[in-house]
């Protein structure tokens, strides 16, 4: 007779020694998957592991409403998962749709839509992340995930046989009454961002040779709140007067919010030598400085403080799958090194995570479950392994300020050469058919080494 299926939470392989406060409830604390962070990544997870039937714990350190610091453009890409997960995206329920992208440099302004794909919808959208945040995890929720907020997850626990993960320790409560909680389940997920203490704690420290940026941002009222596409300035000039004029390092953009305000940033990639030479948040302010005053980024037009925060890109944290532990989003470096989105991969990956972990879910033996679960970074690998190592060329480049002066004054002024550059850095291409422009991405992409 054929061995059935166990729950992944009823695995007799796992057993844990833990150590700290014991759970209040074991049936309560105890599930299939533990999912750290409510962001992008750990919801989109959370949801699909929840809707195909799994028992989710979607553990967040704040609570709902919360900010986190982003442009808040998404492109086309992130648009496709909202769909899938089956997101309201009408402008009716608050979202403002973008057509496309505006460049800026070299002395030329040019305009792109996204464009016309079978695999992506062409257009983008814009939402503030404290709200666009809590609408995924309430989707994950409706989907039955378990979501605790102001569940502050500190060390794993940790089997001393096998030294797999099998829960975790947590602080639960608001400032006023904090809890001890022990959460128990064979696997977890890491979703917490950057700093990804979990991952830390597993030993899988950030890779020193893979890209990181830093990107600042702050919001101002503005009467360019309700424009309808995406801005993207190639060079920052700080103009101080004549002869003073001088050029910053990095990109910045302007993203109408469509509530009054614009959502108004730069990021610097650590490629360039200015990196950790200058405050970021003066540079974000010399070049406001420079815009033209009726656009009102001004300081008394300033309606929240400048904030930063680390895009960790192509892999910088890897292995993806260890000892019961998955990497997705932030957590495991996947912000795209040619753009710095962030959003759109973090929700592929916690879709591409969710299906390993549900297809695990169904072996019958240990072994068969873990040989599931080891395919998980070579899914990512395969699906944006050979991108990365082109956007890490990339980086490269235009970490150099002449290159980026020759592409901002020459490449400009191409209209064609930009359509292409945009798909390219958006990585929005067919993955099969297409025009010549989408098969040349995509064989630069196969043939490109997929570490």
């Amino acid at each position: 007779m054929t061995e059935q299926p166990k729950p992944l939470s009823e695995s007799t392989e796992n057993t844990e020694n833990t150590k700290g406060a014991a759970p209040t409830d074991i049936t309560e604390n105890t599930a299939d998957v533990i999912v750290v962070g409510a962001g992008p990544a750990g919801s989109t997870t959370a949801y699909y592991l929840a809707k195909a039937g799994l028992d989710v714990l979607l553990l967040e350190k704040t609570a709902f409403p919360r900010e986190k610091v982003c442009g808040d453009g998404l492109t086309p890409r992130a648009t496709k998962q909202l769909v899938s997960m089956g997101i309201d995206i009408s402008e009716e329920a608050g979202w403002l749709r973008n057509k496309g992208l505006r460049i800026i440099g070299g002395g030329v302004r040019l305009q792109l839509d996204w464009p016309d794909l079978a695999s992506y919808p062409d257009y983008g959208l814009v939402r503030k992340r404290d709200d666009f945040d809590e609408q995924l995890a309430r989707q994950a929720q409706k989907a039955g995930a378990r979501l605790y907020e102001q569940c502050n997850v500190g060390a794993p626990i940790v089997d001393d046989r096998t030294g797999r993960i099998t829960g975790v320790h947590a602080k639960l409560g608001d400032a006023g009454e904090k809890r001890d909680v022990t959460f128990h389940a064979p696997l977890v997920v890491a979703a917490d961002g950057n700093s990804t203490r979990l991952s830390l704690a597993m030993g899988l420290h950030r890779r020193e040779d893979r890209p990181m940026g830093v990107a600042v941002r702050t919001y101002f009222e503005s009467p360019r709140h309700d424009d309808d596409y995406l801005e993207s300035w190639l060079e920052l000039w700080d103009r101080r007067g004549p002869g003073e004029d001088r050029l910053l390092p990095g990109y910045g953009w302007i993203f109408g919010m469509g509530d009054g305000t614009s959502n108004v940033g730069l990021g610097i990639l650590n490629s360039s030598k200015a990196f950790r030479e200058l405050d970021w948040r003066e540079v974000l302010k010399a070049w406001c400085a420079s815009m033209p005053e009726d656009w009102g980024y001004t300081p008394e037009n300033m309606t929240m403080p400048i904030r930063g925060a680390a895009l960790p890109m192509a892999f910088n944290r890897q292995p993806h799958y260890t000892k019961g532990l998955l990497l997705v989003g932030d957590a495991g470096g996947l912000v795209n090194p040619f753009n710095g989105e962030g959003i759109a991969y973090a929700m592929e990956s916690g879709q591409l995570a969710a299906d390993v972990i549900v297809q695990a879910h169904a072996r019958p033996t240990h072994t068969s479950r873990e040989l599931a679960l080891q395919r998980y970074p070579q899914i990512l690998k395969d699906t944006y392994g050979g991108y990365y190592t082109l956007g890490r060329a990339f980086v490269k480049l235009i970490g150099n300020p002449k290159v980026m002066k020759i592409a901002t004054q020459r490449g400009l002024t191409h209209p064609m050469l930009m359509k292409f550059t945009l798909k390219m850095l958006a990585n929005l291409t067919d993955p099969s058919g297409g025009d010549a422009m989408d098969r040349i991405i995509n064989g630069l992409s196969k043939v490109a080494p997929k570490a």
